[in-house]
């Protein structure tokens, strides 16, 4: 459980935001060019490149 972080939102983007700018990097939350996929449940999972783009490709397909 992490607690008292920021959670800042933008346009199509948002950032968990600590005490410093690199905070939850340098505690190991994510990392610069980790790409995480949110499942069905809300939860934001981990996946590399190859992954993501094939996930992403059958999400579309199956919109059609």
């Amino acid at each position: 459980m992490w607690v008292d972080y920021t959670v800042e939102q933008g346009v199509n983007k948002f950032r968990v935001r600590g005490d410093t700018p690199t905070e939850v990097m340098d505690k190991g939350l994510y990392s610069p060019e980790d790409i995480f996929v949110v499942n069905a449940e809300g939860w934001l999972v981990k996946v590399d490149e190859l992954s993501a783009l094939t996930e992403l490709y059958d999400r579309k397909k199956n919109e059609m």
